[in-house]
């Protein structure tokens, strides 16, 4: 089923500031929070809808991308299921601590009364550039990449914190005149996480954490674009024990390619022809990004003339269709002739028919693009 659009789910228009995303979300999540509604399959899928979208647009980075490129912008952010975007009921508590005020659990009588859930720490988002050919972007690829990132190390052993008692949480009471007040704050000790390490390894740092490579695969949907940016969820650094791991932000880079220049969906080519051909006809073959394909020189082509031919450029990342590969015609004009090739031309030189025409009106290369697409 297809996706809907986070600013429906929100119901929101795109200009909607921080602050209406905020309040927004803050509303449907109170009104279907599974407290609410126990049992409830229907209302639990709009509280994880709801939350969905309030990650994205509240997201600067990731809101710009949306704006863009719509769902297609956000695949691999999902893990598993064909790259769509999923998020879990911790990922979704873990936001109530901006949105609902607190340290992160429950809020306003629901899912534990507020600060006394334990911090889930998140690893930093790295990010990596991937170089992409064009015959890459047509078709989409999978791309295996080497990644340096922190990870927790095998072995570390941990306790719940003695400052905390594994809460995440300390409580200070204070004597004011109007009486004993106590108040809550994130533990010094674990910074939230409820957990202290008893033991390590060598060569990892006080949470246990190494710097290593591993291998990840990215999935790459075809049409992207130069400067587009995927987000694979939790293949970033590492995040110490109870913790999520962070994304790897993938920013595409295209590669230059030695026969074609790209326009969004569409492919220019520039097609050197002689001038024999350009006076009599002929026909000849054309790159795609796939194979060849035939066209047909009309008998006295112009130089600049555009030869469109329909869905033989890019797919478009949204699934929109493919778009056009659109021929430059360039007459060649050889650099040096033979004598006999010398006293031909100046046989013809006087004829009126080789003389160029005035007023013939020849529109310029961009006019003559927008005359194909009207």
């Amino acid at each position: 089923m297809a996706k809907r659009d986070y600013y429906d789910i929100l119901g929101l228009s795109k200009s909607a500031s921080a602050s209406e995303v905020k309040k927004a979300y803050r509303k449907l999540a109170l009104k279907y929070h599974p407290d609410k509604n126990p049992d409830d399959d229907v209302a639990e899928d709009k509280f994880k809808e709801a939350a969905e979208a309030y990650e994205i647009l509240s997201d600067s980075t990731k809101k710009q991308q949306y704006d863009r490129f719509g769902h297609a912008g956000m695949r691999g952010s999902g893990g598993g299921g064909g790259g769509g975007h999923h998020m879990n009921m911790e990922d979704i508590f873990s936001q109530f601590g901006d949105v609902f005020g607190g340290g992160g659990g429950g809020f306003g009588g629901f899912g534990g009364g507020g600060g006394g859930r334990r911090r889930r720490m998140k690893g930093a988002d790295l990010r990596i550039k991937v170089k992409l050919t064009l015959e890459e972007i047509a078709t989409g690829v999978k791309k295996k990449i080497k990644v340096a990132k922190q990870i927790q190390a095998s072995g570390v052993e941990h306790d719940d914190c003695s400052q905390c008692n594994g809460t995440g949480q300390v409580r200070r009471v204070t004597n004011t005149i109007l009486g004993a007040m106590q108040t809550s704050s994130t533990c010094p000790s674990c910074n939230g996480s409820g957990f202290s390490i008893s033991s390590k390894p060598s060569g990892t740092d006080e949470w246990g954490m190494k710097r290593e490579e591993e291998v990840v695969t990215i999935d790459i949907p075809s049409g992207v674009e130069n400067g587009m940016q995927l987000n694979v969820r939790g293949e970033g650094n590492g995040a110490p024990i109870g913790g999520v791991a962070g994304d790897l932000l993938v920013v595409v880079e295209e590669i230059s390619h030695k026969e074609f220049q790209r326009n969004g969906k569409n492919l220019h080519h520039d097609l050197y022809i002689s001038f024999i051909d350009a006076c009599l006809g002929s026909s000849t073959q054309v790159p795609l990004l796939n194979g060849k394909a035939k066209i047909k020189i009309e008998a006295g082509t112009q130089s600049g003339k555009l030869v469109r031919l329909r869905g033989k450029g890019l797919p478009s990342v949204e699934s929109y269709g493919n778009g056009d590969l659109l021929v430059n015609i360039n007459i060649w004009t050889p650099k040096t002739l033979t004598k006999e090739e010398r006293k031909t031309l100046d046989n013809l030189k006087e004829s009126s028919n080789f003389q160029p025409e005035t007023g013939h009106g020849e529109r310029g290369f961009f006019d003559k693009v927008t005359d194909l697409f009207s």
